[in-house]
């Protein structure tokens, strides 16, 4: 039976009774089997105080933003630019007016990626990613290459998950425009020293763009102290709903990019001769948003700040260290990505069992987790497999939940031997 671990006593324990309540879907069966939801790196669930502020949202305000002067629309508008001032707090940005809502994180780095790239980049210039990154962080930066003739270049992963540093510093030319990089693998769980990164680029005048979308679910990041020139995360990975997301951006960047999109609210003045835009943030935000979904990740940034990012790293660090070192005890288990400094994700493989069949027998006992090549297949070619089975943990879940976990995957691989 799974024990209170040393890091666990360090802070004052979450009361995971009360926490897990506040999350109706936790409760449910599958399969006649309580759920074991372990696939929070692909989304996490949402508690009662998110799913209730949508709900109320669309049955006491519901109103477009920004253009009525009638009562609903009034609170509507104010309700959503409130989210807008938690973001700022939430992220320690300096202006308001630099946090952009947007669908998501893939919305938000190809915002900057086409933006940026149609001011900024020219034939020759140079992009420069990471190994692990995400579909979202490699796509949008091809098309900005396509677009200008620029290249797009790489820093390799080493064998344990971690970045190539010295490789990096030797990638940094000239030539580079920008770095986007992940903050935190969804496949390795390797948490990057991005702030070593950032500081090396602007050393060169180079900007850094931060994908997020993994790593707010489980610390707090300061955009000023970390001085990321960009920095994207989605709703739906940090406890909220799905489609909303943001884009900070340091002004002096948002100020020189053109729009990205047109439409309304992006504009000031409309002429069939010419156009005027609007101001920060909302040259940005063009058409009626996802308005619901803003105020929902207002009401999840109050829920995680009432829970306290101390507590909640230092019980998923707990769930990671019990989970590894169980797992590490499984005879032809391999886990992908053993970087010192890890989120709470676990990638493995297991010699003779394809990835698919395990999660479709684990899902038979009520166990949840993903399988596949996550978004990242160069990062699946690097390591010379096509798929893993991934599991995730959140503040949420428990060390019992891990026994089981591990009590299911053992009779799993059997089967499959």
């Amino acid at each position: 039976m799974a024990v209170e671990t040393d890091i666990m006593k360090k802070v004052p324990a979450l009361d995971l009774e009360a926490i897990r309540k506040d999350f109706p879907i936790l409760s449910q069966t599958v399969h006649g089997r309580p759920l074991v939801y372990f696939d929070n790196a692909a989304t996490g669930q949402k508690p009662l105080q998110v799913i209730e502020t949508v709900d109320r949202y669309y049955r006491e305000t519901n109103s477009n933003v920004h253009r009525g002067i009638h009562f609903f629309s009034d609170k509507a508008t104010r309700a959503y630019e409130e989210t807008r001032q938690k973001v700022k707090s939430f992220l320690n940005a300096t202006h308001e007016h630099e946090i952009i809502f947007t669908k998501g994180t893939t919305d938000s780095i190809n915002l900057v990626a086409a933006s940026f790239g149609r001011k900024f980049l020219k034939a020759g210039d140079e992009i420069l990613i990471s190994g692990m990154e995400h579909h979202s962080n490699i796509v949008p930066w091809q098309l900005a290459c396509e677009a200008a003739g620029a290249h797009l270049k790489v820093i390799p992963v080493l064998d344990n998950g971690a970045l190539d540093l010295a490789k990096f510093t030797e990638l940094l030319s000239g030539r580079v425009k920008i770095v986007s990089i992940v903050h935190t693998s969804n496949t390795l769980g390797t948490v990057n020293p991005v702030k070593e990164i950032i500081a090396q680029a602007h050393e060169k005048g180079i900007p850094v763009m931060l994908d997020a979308a993994q790593a707010l679910p489980h610390q707090a990041l300061d955009v000023t102290q970390l001085d990321c020139d960009f920095l994207a995360f989605s709703g739906h990975k940090l406890f909220g709903p799905t489609g909303v997301g943001v884009l900070y951006g340091k002004e002096k960047w948002l100020n020189e990019m053109p729009p990205y999109q047109g439409g309304g609210d992006m504009i000031r003045d409309v002429s069939f001769e010419k156009t005027t835009y609007n101001e920060l943030p909302y040259k940005f935000e063009a058409g009626t948003p996802n308005i619901a979904g803003v105020i929902g990740l207002g009401a999840a940034i109050d829920y995680l700040n009432g829970i306290g990012y101390e507590a909640i790293q230092a019980h998923e660090a707990a769930l990671l260290q019990y989970a590894t070192s169980q797992m590490e005890a499984i005879e032809g288990l391999r886990i992908i990505g053993t970087a010192p400094h890890k989120a709470s994700v676990i990638s493995f493989v297991v010699d003779g069992a394809h990835p698919s069949d395990l999660g479709t027998l684990l899902d038979v006992n009520g166990i949840a987790i993903r399988t596949g090549h996550h978004c990242t297949q160069p990062l699946m070619a690097r390591f010379g497999v096509t798929s893993t089975a991934r599991a995730s943990f959140a503040f949420y879940n428990t060390l019992g939940e891990i026994d089981i976990f591990i009590k299911a995957l053992k009779n799993a691989i059997s089967m499959c031997s």
